[in-house]
């Protein structure tokens, strides 16, 4: 089948892109920039709606996701331009809880993803274990881990596994719209993640536990977008309230494997803390 992949140079539509492919689908990149990106690739960008229509032609599915810098709203003609260029199956990357907090953007989508004429996965993912190798990189190279999360337990989950569920699904031909709430195989502190990373590095990885308030500052201050800002303190808040412990069989479901660890994730993506 054809599938469109937005976010195709991002952690989730890489690895989405990379899967499709290799299981034989002409999977095609839908990107601001074709030219960055290997194989067959598209102009796309989610605010210029003359791109949308003709990136989604002749597409069967779609892997959809809202770059973190845009509010829900700026997913609508998207969905709406996928829709009318004839998709009928998409995957959408959501989080974790996103069916019981309407003020997340997320939900704003899934809701038009409900409504369409589509078979729609709602992929609702766990705190990504990528967030350790990319976004926080930086600090814990330098000894330390700097989240809100408090002594609270996340059943984070690995981007990779979130992919393969999102490329089964589209080739499945399951119909119907349905929640998939993807988690890895245990919830655990950040402490716990501060001794994985110390132990994987070969030295000491300190968790400090700035508040909400401080750390969203520091990301609005190291450059983040503050929709970005703001859903990640939201989403570090919800682990400290403990409403991020839940663990799910979905992804051992889907893929007929247990998910990945938090170790074996850390020894795959050693270097980013080298």
């Amino acid at each position: 089948m054809r599938v469109v992949v937005t976010g195709a140079t991002g952690t989730v539509g890489a690895a989405v892109l990379r899967q499709l492919r290799a299981d034989g689908h002409e999977a095609v990149a839908a990107v601001p920039d074709p030219g960055a990106v290997e194989g067959l690739s598209v102009r796309f960008d989610v605010l210029d709606a003359s791109t949308h229509r003709p990136a989604f032609a002749g597409a069967d599915g779609l892997f959809l996701m809202r770059p973190p810098q845009f509010g829900g709203a700026a997913l609508d003609p998207v969905v709406a331009a996928a829709v009318a260029g004839g998709v009928r199956r998409v995957a959408f990357l959501s989080v974790l809880g996103a069916g019981q907090n309407p003020l997340l953007p997320h939900r704003r989508t899934e809701r038009r993803l409900e409504e369409a004429p589509v078979d729609a996965a709602l992929l609702r993912a766990a705190y990504f274990m990528q967030n350790l190798s990319g976004v926080h990189a930086a600090e814990v190279r330098a000894g330390r881990l700097d989240v809100p999360a408090g002594a609270g337990r996340t059943s984070m989950v690995d981007a990779r596994d979130v992919a393969e569920v999102a490329a089964v699904w589209l080739a499945s031909g399951v119909p119907g719209t349905r929640a998939l709430d993807l988690t890895g195989p245990e919830a655990v502190d950040m402490f716990e993640v501060a001794r994985v990373l110390s132990e994987v590095t070969g030295r000491r990885v300190d968790y400090r536990r700035p508040g909400a308030l401080a750390f969203a500052r520091r990301r609005l201050g190291a450059g983040d977008p503050p929709t970005f800002a703001a859903v990640t303190t939201a989403i570090y808040t919800a682990t400290r309230l403990g409403l991020a412990d839940a663990v799910t069989d979905t992804v051992e479901r889907v893929l007929g494997r247990p998910p990945r660890d938090l170790r074996s994730f850390a020894e795959d993506h050693r270097e980013a803390w080298a």
